[in-house]
């Protein structure tokens, strides 16, 4: 039953992209085939409205009709321009998660079943929402903290989401499954693999003990940092569906006129803004990964304060590297250095020619030498550099694809604030003392004393080791005298699960086909 659930859930989505218009607006002379037939099916069912709307608004609408679940699947999507184009990506990345509050009693009701205490015991008093999302929505309240009232935020879980995002989540894998056994092209690009990471991320999003850690981790890697903080959390008040955190007072970055009225310096912000971002990357490895201007503040001594930590990213040192030295590649003109890193890093197979690989980074780099350094997009080149590795068979790197959106963002920000913004000259600092730091001698130093480590490790587990390979290698000659064998009750299990998948992908398929006959036979 859960197959055929999702097989109606699945068509009950796709019909209202059809009639929202969102299917109409995919570039139809691009297609071939039977994908070209489908799409002129769609725009016939298309309403009439929707003809005449933007892309966006189209997306807006079918989303809003489609529910939570579909907001946080558009702006997981977002993350991803591999998957779905970069003009869908920026569409999908406007998307306002903004939804219905519910009543303040059901919020109450979960903070006191998260937390096991009377809400009465836990805070002051408890506002009425002020913001709600697809996860969660924000209250204002006061707490007695050492004899002193504090303003705090406290963000409530919304009531159902997590039963509601999995019965959504079954019909994402059912389509992705789909995907990869029906349409070959789209292999590459992992469909059901995309699927699980927007899965374990919605599970991450959904228990907030884990952004308040989040919270906590970049609030410890800042705190001497200048002009830059999130906002401390209260441990004591939150727990899986609560968070409570302290309130922030300042101007949303996105009201660019109320922060030039209150005498902000808005190139100075916009500096600080890409500086502490590039250097969460760099130095720390880890970065709010969902920097809109709705999500940053600007206190009244010109500090910016990011909330809503719920979407962070991570880059190991090697990623951390392959970004600097890019970065600095393109700025000195040294391609073979950039291409270079691409393949030490195993980014792109040996099979390709390094020289060739150079020619294409040369592409790129060179017109944007040509450029004043103002109108040069950092967020753009990794752009362009992602559409010329996928030629030389570079795989989707989920991490850089995340930290490509964010600087998308993030950059688009400061530009907001400075028209004339120029990234290369603000970045050169941290980049510059990353690189200083971490690839001269001082880099050289560090990476001897990190082998030396990981030397000394081996060494404590060598004997453990032995025993391994030892066993491994009687094992092995087994194998070889008698062949690999099951047993029959596993034989049994695999021959159950394969009739299992084979049924359940047919009857999805029929119910589909079934569905959509139906209401085309209702429409005429």
């Amino acid at each position: 039953m859960s197959s055929l659930g999702a097989a109606f859930r699945l068509v009950r989505a796709g019909w209202v992209l059809v009639r929202e218009g969102v299917v109409a607006a995919v570039p139809g002379d691009q297609l071939s085939g039977l994908p070209k037939f489908g799409w002129r099916v769609a725009v016939m069912f298309t309403r009439r409205r929707a003809l005449s709307q933007q892309r966006t608004d189209r997306l807006a609408r079918a989303v809003a009709r489609l529910g939570p679940s579909y907001v946080k699947l558009g702006q997981f999507l977002a993350t991803r321009p591999d998957v779905v184009g970069n003009d869908i990506a920026l569409d999908l990345a406007l998307l306002q998660d903004k939804m219905q509050t519910f009543p303040k009693e059901e919020a109450i009701a979960a903070v006191e079943a998260s937390l096991g205490r009377p809400v009465g015991d836990l805070y002051l008093n408890f506002g009425d929402a002020v913001a709600a999302a697809s996860i969660a929505q924000v209250h204002p309240a006061e707490v007695d903290q050492a004899g002193e009232r504090r303003h705090v935020a406290v963000k409530v879980i919304r009531p159902g989401v997590r039963r509601r995002f999995q019965h959504d989540l079954d019909s994402y894998f059912l389509a992705a499954r789909l995907q990869e056994k029906y349409i070959p092209s789209s292999r590459r690009l992992r469909p059901v693999e995309v699927t699980q990471t927007l899965a374990q991320t919605t599970r991450i999003e959904m228990d907030l003990r884990l952004e308040g850690a989040a919270l906590s981790e970049l609030g410890e890697n800042i705190k001497e940092d200048p002009g830059f903080r999130v906002p401390a959390v209260d441990w004591e008040r939150t727990g899986r569906d609560v968070l409570t955190m302290e309130w922030v007072d300042g101007i949303k970055m996105n009201d660019v006129a109320a922060l030039d009225a209150a005498g902000h310096d808005l190139k100075a912000i916009a500096a600080n803004l890409i500086q502490s971002f590039l250097r969460h990357t760099l130095r720390d490895g880890f970065f709010h990964a969902d920097m809109h201007p709705g999500n940053l503040f600007v206190e009244a001594n010109g500090t910016i304060v990011a909330v809503d930590l719920g979407i962070a990213g991570r880059l190991g040192k090697k990623e951390r590297r392959f970004l600097a030295e890019i970065l600095y590649g393109f700025i000195t003109r040294d391609y073979l250095r950039v291409a270079e890193v691409h393949f030490e890093a195993g980014y792109v197979p040996h099979k390709h020619d390094v020289a060739a690989f150079a020619q294409a980074i040369r592409a790129i780099g060179e017109p944007i030498h040509g450029q004043p350094a103002e109108t040069i997009s950092m967020a753009k080149l990794l752009t362009l550099l992602f559409e010329v590795t996928e030629l030389f068979d570079m795989e989707t790197r989920p991490e850089l694809i995340l930290l490509q959106k964010t600087m998308v963002v993030v950059e688009g920000v400061a530009r907001t604030l400075d028209p004339a913004f120029n990234m290369w000259k603000t970045s050169e600092p941290v980049v510059g003392d990353w690189i200083r730091s971490n690839l001269g001698p001082r880099g050289m130093i560090a990476d001897a004393r990190e082998g030396f480590h990981a030397l000394s490790s081996l060494a404590r587990h060598l004997p453990e080791m032995a025993t391994r390979t030892e066993r491994l290698s009687r094992e092995i000659d087994l194998m070889a005298e008698n062949g690999l064998r099951f047993d029959e009750a596993t034989a049994q299990a695999i021959g159950k699960a394969e009739a299992r998948h084979s049924r359940s992908g047919r009857l999805a398929l029929w119910v589909i086909a079934l569905a959509l006959v139906y209401i085309a036979w209702r429409l005429f």
